[in-house]
């Protein structure tokens, strides 16, 4: 594999990252010859690991939790979309040999809700629960599809209000604790908290949903999330998993560092078929 172009998707955790299975079918797609890996990196170790690795020939790095902000800080060149959510998950090497910075997670989102999933944004009332890294990546995204409101809700209350100062130019963004919500209701609630991994679902009023209401959980496994099952239950329209999101965000990716877009939908079908057998 000496001849092949390497690519590398650094995180930690990193066991069960689906990246490698991604850009490989892809590159299967394209009939591009690569290497992939998943390599898990100490947590004070990211800048002399990505250092070693772009200096040894390689050529791009999608990058994971915890190390989307250091990428951001390490990068020589940003693009405008990384530049604006102050997070970087795709790492490149310009012809100078500069680092070049770029965020995919929102084109990801949109592309897999409107898109995959035929789902409207536009004129919908959005509700995001947390407001960490992977939020950043996709307000401004979101915001460009011109929603009715936004609103941001977290336990910890100020992120999400300084997250609403930071991204407020784009539109009615609206960002606080849980009781913010009140009665209303929304067309659209995206889950990017981190109750799911812990086997829970976010603590929402039972009223929340219309019902034509979609939910989203940026987060996927084998089975339902704890907030899939809370949406299904209080009568969900739509239903869906981040498995989609993370296709299209691969997906640009490959883009960036092949100028090659590859077709997402059988990868997404292929790794579900295998997720369900699992």
């Amino acid at each position: 594999m000496a001849d092949m172009d390497k690519y590398a998707v650094f995180g930690n955790p990193i066991k069960q990252s689906k990246s490698p299975a991604i850009h490989t079918a892809f590159a299967g797609q394209c009939d591009h010859r690569l290497q992939y890996r998943a390599v898990r990196v100490e947590e004070d170790d990211f800048e002399r690991a990505t250092r070693a690795f772009f200096s040894e020939g390689g050529r791009g790095l999608n990058v994971t939790v915890p190390f989307k902000q250091e990428a951001f800080a390490l990068a020589d060149r940003l693009s405008d979309r990384a530049r604006r959510a102050g997070a970087v998950n795709t790492l490149s090497v310009a012809e100078d040999g500069a680092i070049e910075g770029d965020n995919t997670d929102g084109v990801g989102i949109v592309r897999d809700m409107v898109a995959n999933l035929g789902w409207m944004v536009q004129g919908m009332r959005v509700l995001i629960i947390g407001a960490g890294g992977a939020v950043r990546g996709v307000l401004a995204p979101l915001m460009r599809e011109r929603p009715k409101s936004l609103l941001v809700v977290n336990r910890t209350a100020a992120r999400a209000t300084q997250l609403a100062k930071e991204f407020s130019d784009l539109g009615a963004i609206e960002g606080g604790g849980y009781d913010l919500i009140g009665e209303r209701q929304f067309d659209l609630v995206i889950n990017a908290s981190s109750a799911g991994l812990s086997g829970e679902a976010p603590d929402l009023p039972a009223g929340l949903l219309t019902e034509h209401s979609c939910c989203y959980d940026m987060v996927y496994g084998n089975e339902p999330t704890p907030f899939m099952r809370w949406a299904a239950h209080h009568a969900a329209w739509a239903v869906a998993d981040g498995l989609g999101m993370l296709v299209e965000q691969a997906a640009e990716s490959f883009y960036i560092w092949r100028r090659v877009r590859p077709e997402t939908q059988s990868v997404i079908s292929e790794l579900r078929l295998a997720m369900e057998a699992a």
